[in-house]
């Protein structure tokens, strides 16, 4: 049997069996809905098979459908080998870089990006900023060539650098009853409202790991998307939160926010940079990647309250309770 499919039909194809939404896969490509119709029936016509089929409101793939999912990504992955291959012979005069981060990121990442960009500027970068859940997913599904997250996933496939330091802190309003309070119990938490980031974050799964281990049971608050969110619920008198003591430096400043000092904390988390194993990286992601190791974990430092000395994470680490 002669197949005389295109490239480009099977990216079309991948992204609607991936969104599951013809809709999705057209904002996904900038391309028109019936553009996208018309190549998935071509791609039909072509096999002489079904591949999409529509039960009640919702979009299936057929049994055929299914396998050629799989084969068509496959077949993206060797193109993003052999696009990276002739990157090398490009330097990086040019290219593409893809990332994908988690929201958290955004704090610190403009620096390292505006930092690469001035060595490289004829690498375009594509940034998608997201949860945990997605950032994987995008990694998974070959869809960025690095991924930054505060949590790695167990996986054999993917390789995890660890290249900055991420701790966790309790923070209140300033008139919050334990703002001042030297010294307090970890178990104090359990008489608190925590406000929480969603599910799929990285920070609300560590922070419940945490407390889990050391069994305190919690009141839990809003579930927010963001860590402004959570800082703006806490200001407010919602609760007490717990977020990266990078996403709270000009609150610190300015004294809209306090850390409270609970035993057990800051926890330490770190910040990695992840590649799928099975991946060759483009220049510029290689160099990319070069960039975010070259720096010092422990050159970043992170200042826990107003009139404090800073503490580099190492110490942060080792002041636990502080």
């Amino acid at each position: 049997m002669s197949l005389y499919i295109t490239l480009r039909q099977l990216s079309i194809f991948e992204a609607v069996a991936r969104h599951g939404s013809i809709s999705r896969a057209a904002a996904e490509l900038n391309l028109t809905q019936p553009a996208v119709s018309m190549q998935v029936k071509q791609l039909e016509d072509q096999i002489g098979l079904k591949l999409i089929e529509q039960v009640g409101k919702k979009m299936c793939l057929t049994d055929a459908g299914q396998e050629l999912r799989v084969h068509a990504a496959r077949i993206a992955l060797q193109m993003g080998e052999l696009a990276a291959a002739m990157d090398q012979f490009h330097g990086l005069e040019r290219g593409m870089l893809r990332l994908a981060v988690v929201s958290t990121a955004n704090y610190f990442l403009p620096e390292r990006i505006a930092a690469f960009t001035r060595r490289y500027p004829g690498v375009r970068i594509s940034l998608a900023v997201v949860n945990r859940d997605s950032v994987l997913v995008a990694l998974a599904e070959n869809r960025t060539d690095l991924a930054i997250t505060g949590q790695p996933p167990q996986a054999a496939d993917v390789i995890a650098q660890k290249f900055m330091d991420n701790p966790l802190v309790v923070i209140a309003e300033p008139g919050h009853k334990l703002a001042n309070v030297p010294r307090i119990p970890l178990s104090r938490l359990a008489q608190e409202t925590i406000v929480l980031r969603e599910p799929g974050s990285g920070t609300r799964a560590t922070v419940e790991r945490y407390l889990s281990e050391h069994r305190i049971a919690y009141r839990p608050g809003c579930e927010l998307s963001s860590n402004e969110a959570i800082k703006q619920a806490v200001q407010a008198g919602l609760g007490i939160g717990i977020v990266p003591a990078q996403t709270i430096e000009l609150e610190l400043e300015t004294n809209r926010l306090a850390v409270l000092a609970v035993e057990g904390f800051p926890v330490m988390r770190h910040w990695y940079v992840l590649q799928r194993s099975d991946k060759r990286l483009s220049s510029a992601a290689e160099a990319f990647r070069s960039l975010l190791l070259e720096e010092s974990t422990d050159s970043d430092l992170i200042k826990l309250r107003p009139g404090d000395r800073w503490l580099s994470g190492a110490q942060a680490e080792l002041k636990s309770g502080y």
